[in-house]
């Protein structure tokens, strides 16, 4: 099968897996339903992620003084040690993971390059953020990390 390196209209295209194809009209719009639905869920993972952030943040305290000029950056210290081991930042770091895993796959369904894919996943993104994340205090949460992606 030729992979395009332009948008294009049609019902037959691979989404992630050479397994999944569509051929038929119902496939395609199951698929873009499909895709449309893990879109919102991924929306739905990020809001319960910062949620969950905020919410451990709100609970701990910090248990040592900032590092100053002095303290070696590149060594661990103990209280960096401790929070490794702290649950909730496990937990916290599984969330992220797997919202990175659900963004990706999105991403590269939406390099198939077909224009119904592509419409279906960013309509999911903007309902899902409308159902999940458009009127809540994280608007107000200040970003530790500037990038797009985090």
């Amino acid at each position: 099968m030729m992979m395009h390196m332009t948008f294009y209209w049609g019902k037959k295209v691979t989404i992630l897996f050479d397994t999944w194809r569509t051929e038929s009209w119902a496939g395609y719009l199951l698929s873009l339903l499909a895709l449309f639905v893990a879109a919102v869920f991924y929306q739905y993972m990020e809001d319960r992620r910062v949620r969950f952030k905020m919410l451990v943040a709100e609970g701990s305290k910090p248990s040592s003084p900032p590092r100053t000029m002095g303290t070696p950056l590149l060594l661990p210290s103990a209280a960096a040690a401790a929070r490794l081991g702290n649950p909730a930042r496990l937990a916290s770091s599984l969330l992220f993971g797997v919202n990175s895993a659900i963004g990706y796959l999105l991403m590269l369904a939406v390099m198939s390059y077909n224009s119904g894919v592509f419409i279906a996943v960013v309509v999911g993104l903007a309902v899902g953020y409308l159902f999940f994340r458009s009127g809540g205090e994280e608007d107000f949460v200040a970003l530790e990390n500037a990038c797009a992606c985090s």
